[in-house]
């Protein structure tokens, strides 16, 4: 009897097209955790997939695309770790929110993604698929790194101080860290819960819509203004916080805006940036103290001693500290918004970050350029910009004001296309 071989979906052609991507790419970047038997479950999933939607006249926008999730998420079938040497079952906990609104979307898990422990400094492994020498920025390591190398087409990530935007630029895709609260952080273990954001890396602006349509409250569709938006750029302190190759990049930038018909204004937000950031790391200490205090006392030896020691410190903050500490934090949310209502702004463009992915994997870089943003709660879209002069990938934040996401995409699918005409 002759067999006629069934012809593969577009679903099953993808999986192929991943598997020799990752076989090809992974052994040297290490963006995933290690699982036996990945592609049988994938290609198992991918059937189930694609019987369940078998009759349907329409499939969900995030059909058969893979994702990536960061390794502080809680996946039904799969252990969470958070980067620590903490046992597992310690850790575990019911599927995230936003895993469950994704894989109903239509989307199959590649797998967990790597992050430094407990989604603070300590690095692990993951190296930057633009250049193996190089960090791919922190936490969301893994995230970044298996989008930039074409392992996922999405990936889930989170953003304490600079956890998603940082790394994008670093690896050359998009990031978005929306508005706080926009996505539930139900389902993951916390870092700080008043600063804690999800959010996602793709590689362009319009994969990242679809998905935060999905996951983001009460999201309301709109139009594309037929305006393009009043930026502003930040100068002072911050932008000083910017190393020089950084700024010559970003004032370039800021030009090609200009000359594509953008204006920019320039005014510094931050005047007070040293208390921003000393506000900024007591919530941070306090919060992650409280979320860890039965853990660590019980297993603080197997903690990095980076975590270890944001641990301790916020041990000692009280909790008038910590209050006054986000009552600062509030306030200084009204008071951007306010400034951004007074000089009609409505966005913000910055580095976004110091400059390029620093060589090594014993650093992922510093946050500052995200600290203000993240700390506001406002919308921040990484977006690649450029290349510097070792080919080593840099990228702008556009930020728009609190709960303004949906306008933020909007504005960042204008912003993507005027930076692809600089190149």
């Amino acid at each position: 009897m002759i067999r006629y071989a069934r012809k593969k979906t577009g679903v099953q052609q993808r999986l192929d097209q991943f598997e020799e991507v990752h076989k090809k790419k992974e052994p040297r970047i290490h963006a995933f955790l290690p699982e036996d038997g990945r592609f049988k479950r994938l290609r198992r999933e991918a059937a189930g997939l694609e019987r369940m939607f078998r009759n349907q006249t329409k499939r969900p926008a995030l059909f058969g695309l893979l994702l990536g999730v960061k390794d502080i998420f809680h996946v039904d079938g799969f252990p969470t770790q958070a980067g620590s040497r903490l046992p597992a079952r310690l850790l575990r906990g019911p599927q995230a929110a936003s895993v469950t609104a994704l894989k109903k979307a239509g989307m199959l898990l590649a797998g967990k993604t790597a992050t430094t422990e407990f989604a603070y400094f300590a690095p692990g492994l993951t190296r930057n698929p633009q250049n193996t020498e190089h960090t791919p920025g922190g936490s969301s390591s893994g995230s970044a790194a298996a989008v930039a190398a074409g392992l996922v087409d999405l990936a889930l990530g989170t953003q304490t101080i600079g956890s998603i935007v940082r790394p994008a630029s670093y690896c050359g895709v998009v990031g978005f860290k929306p508005s706080y609260s926009r996505i539930s952080t139900e389902g993951l273990i916390p870092l700080a819960k008043s600063l804690d954001h999800v959010g996602l890396f793709a590689q362009d602006v319009a994969l990242i819509a679809s998905a935060a349509a999905v996951l983001c409250s009460h999201w309301k569709a709109g139009d594309a203004p037929a305006r393009k938006p009043q930026l502003a750029a930040p100068t002072g302190a911050y932008l000083e916080r910017a190393g020089a190759e950084m700024r010559s990049h970003f004032e370039d930038r800021v030009e090609g805006f200009e000359t594509a018909g953008y204006h920019v204004m320039r005014l510094d937000p931050f005047t007070d940036l040293e208390n921003i950031v000393a506000r900024h790391h007591l919530i941070l200490a306090s919060e992650a103290a409280q979320a860890h205090s039965s853990w660590y006392e019980s297993h603080r030896f197997l903690y990095h001693p980076h975590t270890a020691a944001l641990i301790e410190k916020g041990f000692v903050i009280s909790e008038q500290e910590l209050k006054a500490a986000l009552e600062g934090a509030l306030n200084f949310r009204n008071t951007l918004s306010t400034l951004m209502e007074i000089n009609g702004i409505d966005a913000w463009i910055s580095p976004a970050a110091i400059g390029p992915a620093p060589k090594g994997l014993s650093s992922t870089g510093d946050p500052i350029m995200n600290l203000p943003w993240t700390q506001a709660g406002f919308p921040s879209l990484g977006l690649p910009s450029g290349f510097n002069a070792q080919g080593l990938p840099l990228g702008i934040q556009v930020s728009a004001g609190f709960d303004r996401d949906e306008d933020l995409l909007v504005w960042g699918l204008q912003v993507e296309q005027a930076l692809g005409a600089m190149l």
